[in-house]
């Protein structure tokens, strides 16, 4: 059976949780539930808090973790990315007062304040920076207020909070981060059952970028529409009742459905219509 850690609470739960049950995998229907059982696929479900994640499956306990890649890299485990998910992005950056640094070369012998205290040490010294870092948990905006460090290092969306505080980033960001499934260090990633995790979540993540599209066009008209939706190897094409059309469907990426549609319509194309993917596998 495999064993599969899953994010208990916080920005990573949710999201993770509608995925796996779009991949056909039985989830809790109660937040209190610690761990549950799904026989049919033949898993078992560990609900951990996200920091722990990669501790659990870098001893071998658990065999795959869906976590944060932040999260992976701050807790110095030995276990590795095997697949970004795609939801839960955000950017680890550094900020000060204005004009107090420009770059990491404005860190060295300053204090910085960080609630991913691995992260941070990582990259100075990876950098060659020589600074002293300060674990703090939650709210370091007000650690350079208060005289705790004279730089903070944390996750940055709109940067509201951080010019509310007085501050500004700087310097480029020191890592990126999403969602991933995470597997320990060396285990083997073809073992058949971890591969069929990993199908069923890339076509999960498949079936949300992309969308079915059905047409009908005249034949002559088909080279130039089968251009504007080649599909992912090719578009099936049926002949229809009146001669002279045919059917056609294809898969386009959702971002760009609209803008095909209309360009469809433009070339004689008629009874366009879209329909979502709810899986799939390619």
């Amino acid at each position: 059976m495999l064993r599969i850690a899953v994010p208990n609470k916080g920005s990573l739960s949710g999201p993770a949780a509608d995925m796996l049950h779009e991949a056909g995998y039985r989830q809790r229907r109660e937040s209190k539930e610690l761990r549950i059982v799904d026989p049919v696929n033949d898993v078992e479900f560990f609900y951990l808090r996200p920091r722990d994640i990669a501790i659990y499956v870098s001893s071998g306990r658990l065999d795959i973790g869906i976590t944060g890649r932040d999260l992976l890299v701050d807790s110095g485990a030995n276990a590795e990315e095997i697949l970004p998910l795609g939801f839960a992005r955000s950017t680890f950056r550094f900020a000060s007062k204005p004009g107090e640094a420009t770059g990491l070369a404005d860190l060295k012998g300053k204090t910085v304040a960080t609630s991913y205290e691995g992260i941070v040490a990582k990259h100075l010294a990876d950098s060659g920076v020589d600074a002293s870092v300060v674990h703090l948990d939650g709210a370091v905006e007000t650690a350079i207020e208060l005289g705790v460090a004279e730089v903070i290092a944390d996750v940055v969306e709109t940067g509201t909070s951080l010019r509310n505080a007085g501050l500004e980033v700087f310097g480029e960001p020191i890592m990126k981060s999403e969602a991933i499934v995470i597997r320990r260090t060396g285990a083997d990633i073809e073992e058949p059952k971890v591969q069929q995790f990993l199908r069923r979540l890339q076509g999960v993540l498949v079936a949300r970028t992309y969308v079915m599209m059905d047409y009908d066009c005249r034949v002559e008209q088909l080279e130039k529409a089968v251009a504007l939706t080649p599909g992912l190897e090719s578009p099936t094409v049926s002949p229809l009742h009146n001669e002279g059309w045919v059917a056609v469907r294809a898969m386009v990426p959702t971002k760009d459905a609209q803008r095909i549609m209309d360009d469809l319509y433009d070339i004689g194309a008629r009874a366009i219509l879209t329909t979502a993917i709810h899986a799939c596998r390619l």
